[in-house]
């Protein structure tokens, strides 16, 4: 691996990840991103429904490439690479490594087919645990594999919100998987304060195990006296919101924000549509009820900042909710539950649903912490670049992998996405 490659390594990761379980590791997320194709029909897998969001079919040649050019390419000076042009057609944005298919042409892409990517991810998978098993793989190596299988993480998701995105479009409202369980039948608890003091706060990964860097460098902040509401904000509230005019109402939007909700035609959340005078709403098992008590999901950052006005609010900062989430297990209704859509939870103590269910919109811009610096080469590009006129989430959502989260995980998305599984959660002042 050259010298460069070994930066980028150093400043991906902390530490040296397990090499016992790290071919086990790597064969079980490669396993499970196949999973959640396979309910899909060829077809579904080539469908983009829109420029924000990818064909399955690339996800899974996109995630595949990842790991031949960071990896195999990059510690074997000698690899011959599956196709010469795969890496046009699956770099996703890295300028450093060289031009690119158009994103939102992605789906016009009918060759190669599914059975050819099916057998690129299986010839390089065949490879990837072949180097690890011969045992010459460096502790900077490893930790950029161990980047290449948070980044597939990341792509099981975006399968997850993009095949959800593209079957809504077709009027049969068809089902990813007709299996999945329903609501879960409890009522959400009511909604409370937790009262944090604030002050000189640390935020930040503070080096131990893995964390991607624009989690770093760990620092310190200034907190004034919050408080944030137990839990996500449900389904019942925001069909208070619909009901009592909020998307009509500019005084409670951002001006952006009523602008485009206006040019949009936005009534409602995302995926739910009128129905004998209520709502029912698109799920990746088909159409369901609305669960008035589940978290509200698929929320812009302009109606969840909407809405927190609406409710005498407003988001937190994500350094308010990093501070308020510490001592808090990374639990819940996540990829691991299966469920695949926000449910209600158990009335808890304290903050309830920090993790899995929805995303939570803060505040706060995406912009690097004091003192951060990108990694060399091309790997610097997987966050930097992108720490502009964007918004921060927290949290991980129902569609998340567990390993894949912590308090410190940044998330970010433009304020007006709407097809993440992004939900709000309430915050106030301390006066």
């Amino acid at each position: 691996m050259d010298s460069t490659a070994a930066q980028e390594g150093r400043e991906r990761g902390r530490g040296e990840p397990g090499r016992s379980g790290l071919r086990e590791r790597f064969a079980a997320v490669r396993r499970a991103t196949l999973a959640l194709a396979a309910p899909l029909s060829p077809e579904d897998q080539q469908a983009q429904s829109m420029p924000d969001a990818s064909p399955v079919k690339w996800h899974l040649a996109h995630t595949t490439w990842f790991f031949e050019e960071f990896v195999l390419a990059r510690a074997d000076g000698g690899y011959r690479r599956f196709h010469p042009r795969f890496a046009y057609l699956f770099n996703s944005y890295y300028d450093a490594v060289g031009p690119r298919h158009e994103r939102p042409r992605r789906g016009l892409l009918t060759r190669p087919s599914l059975a050819e990517v099916r057998g690129y991810r299986a010839a390089v998978d065949e490879q990837v645990l072949d180097w690890l098993a011969g045992g010459r793989a460096t502790a900077a190596e490893l930790e950029v594999l161990e980047l290449g299988l948070n980044h597939e993480q990341q792509h099981q998701e975006l399968i997850l919100t993009d095949v959800k995105h593209a079957l809504f479009q077709n009027p049969l409202r068809p089902a990813w998987r007709e299996d999945l369980p329903g609501r879960s039948g409890e009522r959400a608890p009511a909604l409370d304060f937790v009262e944090c003091p604030g002050g000189v706060v640390e935020i930040g990964d503070a080096g131990e195990g893995f964390a991607f860097d624009n989690e770093r460098p760990r620092h310190r902040a200034w907190l004034e006296p919050f408080a944030l509401a137990t839990r996500p904000a449900t389904n019942r509230e925001l069909l208070a919101f619909v009901e009592e005019g909020g998307y009509r109402r500019p005084e409670l939007w951002l001006s952006d924000g009523f602008a485009t909700a206006k040019a949009r035609g936005w009534e409602a959340p995302l995926y739910w549509e009128r129905e004998g005078g209520g709502f029912v709403e698109f799920t990746l098992a088909g159409q369901r009820p609305l669960d008035l008590d589940a978290p509200a999901a698929h929320l812009s950052f302009y109606e969840a900042d909407a809405f927190a006005r609406f409710s005498g609010g407003r988001l937190p900062t994500e350094e308010e909710w990093e501070v308020a989430a510490r001592g808090y297990p990374v639990a819940g209704n996540l990829a691991e539950a299966e469920r695949f859509h926000p449910c209600a939870a158990c009335a808890s103590r304290g903050l309830a649903q920090l993790y899995g269910d929805v995303w939570e919109w803060t505040r706060s811009g995406y912009a690097p912490y004091p003192g951060f610096a990108p990694a060399a080469g091309a790997l610097g590009e997987y966050n930097a670049k992108f720490m502009v006129s964007q918004l921060v989430l927290r949290g991980g959502s129902c569609a998340t992998p567990a390993s894949h989260l912590r308090a410190t995980y940044r998330n970010f998305f433009y304020p007006d996405a709407r097809w993440q599984f992004a939900g709000a959660r309430l915050a106030k002042d301390l006066r």
